[in-house]
This record gives structure tokens, C-alpha cells and sequence, in this order.
């Protein structure tokens, strides 16, 4: 058994990254702000699952809180810290970077400043994907991925660079992770899968940014997690992507696969395409399958089917949520 500080622990991967871990007979101890870049009911949601183990307990608090993360550290010294708290999303961090700065960049440095004074030595950064943006398919972790085309994929870039200087300075084993297009139940209110299910099953139109084309290599949340878990133990310093790992699949098809799920025709309405996206994404794992012995497992027509299925599930709960 291992005690794992989570941070954003009421957030997507964060939580079920939680729940496996509880499962997997750990001790977890949550941290999370709370915040209002999506509603905090579906954090909340996520939340009271996670308290009805009690192997877990929470602190609401920033992680730029350097006096908050002392307490944390000192109320049960924790054997690793899986830093997923983040400011997520290219296009509002075009809007107001300032938060992307706070969370992503102040708040890695104030976890690497807590590991260095309380002795923890082992970090699990969550990255992203949108530093490749630019760089050739399929997406390798030696890339340089240097020119980030939005304060988000800055902000990400930044974040690494602490975390490889700490451990040059400090002796922090690393694990930095660049997820891909994850999805799932109580998946983010704004991202593309659980946002599609319930305007397609309202008969609202589905705004495009392109014409459909743009691709993804999705990745279930359970698999996401898993790896996530996986990077735990020791690699030394490492960049690792967690992606499907498959052909990228177009918006276009997986709009086809949900009407087919939820037996309903999709309204589409296609905007101009926006610089700061990419057009498609296809993680290269084969470092992921070597380092951590990890590969997603769950395909997108089940992973989608799962999602439905949560949606229908809870059709009443995510309808009331602000989008």
C-alpha cells in the first residue's frame, strides 16, 4: 500500500485515477480548488463518489498555495505526488491566460518547491498533446516541440521544464505524461464527446470548428488512468505519451458513431477553423508500452458506448449543467 497526494482531484482524470487507485488499495489524499472553468456540480459529482471510500480524504485549496501544500504534506507524508490539476483548453487560454499561468506554471513550481522541502521524490506530471501542434504524425516524445501555439500548450511546455530542472537539482523521479483527447463518463461538460451526446439527443446543432475533418486519437479514461498509475514507479525523468495509439479518427465519425448510439441525426453547423487547434493528433506509445508495459485497452466504439450509456444514465443530471 502507498499513501498518493492527487491534485485536482474532483477533475476528469484526476478522479477516476482516485477511484482506481482506492480500488488498487491505496491511500489517496485529494487536493482541488473547486474552480468555475466548467460547473462545479460535475466535480462535486465526482467528488461524493470518491468520499465513500475511506481511503480517502480532501482539501480544498489552490495548488499555488504554498502553505496549504505544506499542510497536505505534513498531515500524512505522501510517497508520490500525481500532479493533475491543470487550467485546461487551447481557446480560453487564448481568452485569459492569466489562470493558465497561475495554475499550470506558479502551481508546478509551488509542488516542486513542497517535494524539495519535504523530502518527496517521486512527481507525475500531466502534459498535453497540443505541444505537437506543427509536428509530423505519428507524434514521438523527441519532437521539439518548442513553438506551443496557444498559452495552454505554453503553460504545458513550462511546467516540463521545472519538473526536468527539479530533477537534475533535486533528484525528482519524473514521469511527464502528454494525454490525448481523453473521454468518458463524467468526462468534461466542454470537451467534445459528452458535449456532442446531449446536443445531439436535444436536436441542438453541434458547432464545428472546420469541416469535420480535423481527427483525434481518443483515449478512454479508464485507460488514461491506468497509465497514469503506471508512472508511478520509477523511471528517472521521462516524457510518455498516453494516446490511443491508433489512426486518428475524424469528428465527422464519431458524430456518425453517437447518432447511431443514441438513434438520433446530429445538426451540424461548421465555423472557420481556429489557428491555435490541431488538425489532427496520433500518439506514437511505443515508449509507453516499453517504459510503464502499458496500452489502452478499450476501444472507441466501446469507450463510446460506455459514454452513452453514462449519459443516458444521468441524462437529467448533465442536461441541468452549464455547458
Amino acid at each position: 500500500m502507498s499513501h498518493i497526494l492527487v491534485t485536482g482531484a474532483a477533475g476528469f482524470i484526476a478522479a477516476r485515477t482516485c477511484e482506481i487507485l482506492l480500488g488498487d488499495g491505496h491511500t489517496v489524499a485529494g487536493i482541488d480548488n473547486l474552480n468555475d472553468y466548467y460547473d462545479v456540480r460535475l466535480k462535486q459529482h465526482r467528488l461524493a463518489r470518491l468520499r465513500e471510500s475511506p481511503g480517502f480524504s480532501f482539501r480544498q485549496a489552490d495548488i499555488e498555495n504554498a502553505s496549504a501544500l505544506d499542510e497536505a504534506l505534513n498531515e500524512r507524508r505522501p510517497d508520490a505526488i500525481v500532479n493533475l490539476a491543470a487550467r485546461a483548453g487551447v481557446r480560453p487560454s487564448i481568452e485569459q491566460p492569466e489562470p493558465y499561468v497561475a495554475t499550470n506554471i506558479l502551481g508546478t513550481l509551488r509542488i516542486l518547491e513542497a517535494m524539495r522541502r519535504h523530502g518527496v521524490k517521486k512527481l507525475v506530471l500531466a502534459s498535453s498533446s497540443s505541444l505537437y501542434a506543427g509536428q509530423p504524425m505519428p507524434f514521438l516524445e523527441t519532437l521539439p516541440v518548442n513553438s506551443p501555439r496557444s498559452p495552454y500548450a505554453a503553460t504545458k511546455k513550462a511546467a516540463e521544464m521545472l519538473a526536468t530542472s527539479y530533477h537534475h537539482l533535486q533528484g525528482i523521479d519524473c514521469s511527464i505524461l502528454r494525454y490525448f483527447t481523453v473521454y468518458g463518463p463524467a468526462g468534461r461538460p466542454d470537451m467534445a464527446v459528452l458535449r456532442f451526446c446531449r446536443l445531439i439527443d436535444e436536436g441542438q446543432p453541434l458547432e464545428i470548428l472546420g469541416d469535420g475533418s480535423q481527427a483525434r486519437d481518443f483515449t478512454f479514461i479508464d485507460d488514461i488512468a491506468r497509465g497514469t498509475i503506471a508512472a508511478l514507479r520509477p523511471v528517472g525523468l521521462e516524457i510518455i505519451n498516453l494516446g490511443g495509439g491508433r489512426n486518428p479518427v475524424t469528428l465527422t465519425d464519431v458524430v456518425a458513431r453517437l447518432e447511431a448510439l443514441l438513434g438520433r441525426k446530429a445538426i451540424m453547423e461548421c465555423r472557420p477553423f481556429h489557428p491555435a487547434d490541431l488538425h489532427a493528433t496520433w500518439a506514437d506509445i511505443d515508449k509507453a508500452r516499453m517504459i510503464l508495459d502499458w496500452q489502452p485497452t478499450v476501444g472507441l466504439d466501446e469507450g463510446l458506448q460506455r459514454t452513452v450509456e453514462w449519459y443516458q444514465a444521468n441524462r437529467d443530471f448533465v442536461r441541468s449543467l452549464k455547458m
